[in-house]
């Protein structure tokens, strides 16, 4: 179907709640969502496409045709749509990636040393399985937990086979395995390891831990106490195990705690799981950002999958935002498991500073797995992106004019190579034949001399930018446009406008036409960066011609002062404030009595003036 014929048939759909799935040419489902009413959720694909981010517009343009499924409320299009998410993997939805099932515990019990590893699914081999829990993530946890508590081995030694054959390895001198790799050690003492843990698995907590203190007591009135403090502590690990397992099991779970952080490259799905209070267990995904610019679409999406189909579940799902279908969801889950189960957006208290945590967990790890060059390449391809351009724009010139009436009309480029400064590049232009302050005429004139400096060579404009940023809104756009034209030129050229409170709004094209900055944080800050330091260079170099043209004209109209006294003059008395403010004696310790007397009588000869104190004198680089 052609994009008109696919915008006809989403205009034709019904205002009622249902299921869109998005296919390409070799009918492979891309997308799958939902909708309150699918004639205005659908029809949103095939509008204005510089609304949409990029991962909307290249789905949007494999889309071959689509189908609805019309459901009858909500809260049916929910389960529907997480029916079909899990069926069909589609490419653009947001997909955590243990959705498709919960992993087992697997314990090889048929081998003389038996080794615990994860398996997606039961099988008949001789092994136990423990489980389904969560994520592959928390349930591999569980069997780093289940290791260190009871001093497990965890390398890749196979036993017998490998007994005595290496020295014990730096977890057995840290205390964190027997070393069952020592030829002293006894098969027996494993094998009992292995039973306490499968006893932990099962849930008896209490028989474990009571047969360890009694060890513990054991060992101390036999006064080792080196042996009772390793089995103390080995007790609380324990402890904490079995809350930890049973948390992640969702089995007796008090609260979930669901954090979300949204990042430039990736972004971090966590949940929290509390019991009795504390805090037992952490789990966590990252994944590439999602395509959907609604963080409450994004936090439902990710919370129907992670708890969709668990056979046990908290009582209590606390979200981080507000979400269209939080009855829907509650509903779904308490179906799933024949309890209530809520789910809850605190607003107050202390649920509040539980939800603050778990967002805090979510960006932690998102910063940490990002690095500073993926957040920089992410930035430059949404900007790319946003502006429909067909490759993301590596090097950024941004322009700004500075004024004061018709005198000292400067103007600045600052350079961007992919989102950071590149001062080397910053160039300073001083304005010429302008009879009066023109921001238009003047961007004109900057942008042409930069482009008439590439066209002749010049090395310090031999690098052509991708995009060109100019302080200003339409008009000033359409200024350096006609520069580039003169110079056969053509390059996207946007305005950056600001705010009632001198904030940058949004970018503007030559024809008015404004880009929001709003929904993307990211974007917001990297072009209020490029346009307050494209701003702070203007202005300096602005103040420094200004102070210098003050500086010439006070003391360029003495008879008798040149050059020469005129710097020494400065350098004694480091400003022309300080040199109109000297007595003539004072002034005769750096000049002769009569050049002296010229410098005060001009001074106090007419009415005192404005001047303008400064010791520097460089005027900057100018192009």
């Amino acid at each position: 179907m052609t994009f008109e014929q696919l915008r006809d048939k989403a205009h034709a759909l019904p205002l009622k709640p249902g299921v869109y799935i998005m296919q390409n040419a070799q009918s492979q489902v891309i997308y799958v969502g939902k909708a309150k009413a699918l004639k205005n959720r659908v029809s949103q694909y095939f509008q204005d496409q510089s609304r949409h981010n990029a991962k909307t517009r290249a789905m949007v343009a494999q889309i071959d045709h689509f189908d609805v499924i019309v459901v009858q409320s909500e809260f049916e299009a929910l389960v529907l749509e997480c029916a079909l998410i899990k069926r069909h993997m589609p490419r653009y939805n947001i997909l955590l990636k243990d959705s498709k099932g919960y992993p087992y515990i697997r314990l090889s019990v048929g081998e003389a040393y038996p080794r615990f590893s994860l398996a997606a699914r039961t099988a008949e081999d001789g092994a136990r399985y423990f489980g389904p829990y969560g994520s592959r993530r928390a349930s591999q946890g569980i069997i780093d937990a289940l290791r260190q508590a009871l001093r497990l081995p965890s390398c890749h030694l196979r036993f017998p086979r490998d007994i005595g054959k290496e020295r014990p390895c730096l977890n057995y001198h840290m205390g964190v395995c027997e070393g069952y790799c020592r030829p002293e050690m006894d098969q027996s003492q494993y094998r009992r390891s292995i039973d306490q843990a499968v006893a932990l698995l099962e849930g008896k907590l209490d028989e474990v831990v009571d047969e360890l203190t009694g060890e513990m007591d054991q060992a101390a009135q036999a006064l080792n106490f080196e042996r009772a403090a390793q089995l103390r502590d080995r007790v609380r690990a324990i402890q904490m195990l079995g809350k930890r397992q049973k948390a992640v099991a969702g089995s007796l779970a008090d609260t979930d705690v669901v954090g979300y952080w949204k990042g430039e490259a990736k972004s971090c799905f966590v949940v929290l799981h509390y019991m009795g209070g504390e805090l037992a267990a952490k789990d966590w995904e990252l994944l590439p950002t999602p395509m959907e610019e609604d963080e409450r679409a994004t936090v439902a999406t990710l919370t129907a999958q992670y708890y969709g189909g668990r056979g046990s579940l908290p009582r209590q799902i606390l979200l981080p935002c507000e979400i269209d279908e939080r009855e829907e969801l509650a509903r779904m889950l308490t179906e799933a498991v024949g309890r209530r189960v809520e789910v809850l957006t605190p607003r107050r208290g202390a649920k509040v500073e539980l939800v603050r945590m778990a967002n805090e967990n979510a960006r932690e790890e998102t910063l940490r797995a990002t690095t500073a060059e993926e957040r920089r390449s992410k930035l430059t391809q949404a900007l790319g992106a946003l502006l429909g351009l067909e490759q993301p724009p590596h090097r950024i010139e941004a322009f700004d004019i500075s004024n004061t009436g018709s005198s000292d009309i400067v103007a600045s480029m600052t350079v961007h190579l992919d989102g950071r400064p590149l001062k080397r590049d910053y160039r300073h232009f001083k304005l010429k034949g302008l009879a009066h302050a023109d921001d238009y005429a003047s961007m004109r004139q900057v942008v042409r001399r930069r482009f008439q400096r590439y066209l002749d060579g010049d090395e310090k404009f031999g690098q052509m930018p991708d995009l060109l940023l100019i302080d200003g809104g339409a008009g000033q756009v359409r200024a350096a446009l006609a520069a580039m034209e003169e110079a056969g030129i053509r390059l996207p050229v946007y305005g950056m406008v600001k705010d009632g409170r001198h904030r940058t709004r949004a970018l503007e094209a030559a024809d008015g036409r404004e880009i929001g900055l709003a929904q993307n944080q990211a974007l917001f800050a990297l072009v209020g960066r490029i346009q307050e330091e494209t701003h702070r260079f203007a202005i300096e170099f602005h103040r420094q011609q200004q102070a210098s043209r003050l500086r010439g004209s006070a003391l360029d109209e003495v008879p008798g002062v040149g050059p020469t006294r005129k710097a020494a003059l400065l350098k004694h008395f480091k400003s022309v404030r300080a040199v109109g403010r000297a007595t003539v004696e004072e002034l005769a310790q750096v000049v002769p009595k009569q050049a002296a007397q010229a410098v005060y009588d001009h001074f106090h000869g007419k009415e005192e003036q404005e001047l303008c104190g400064s010791s520097q004198e460089a005027p900057g680089e100018s192009g």
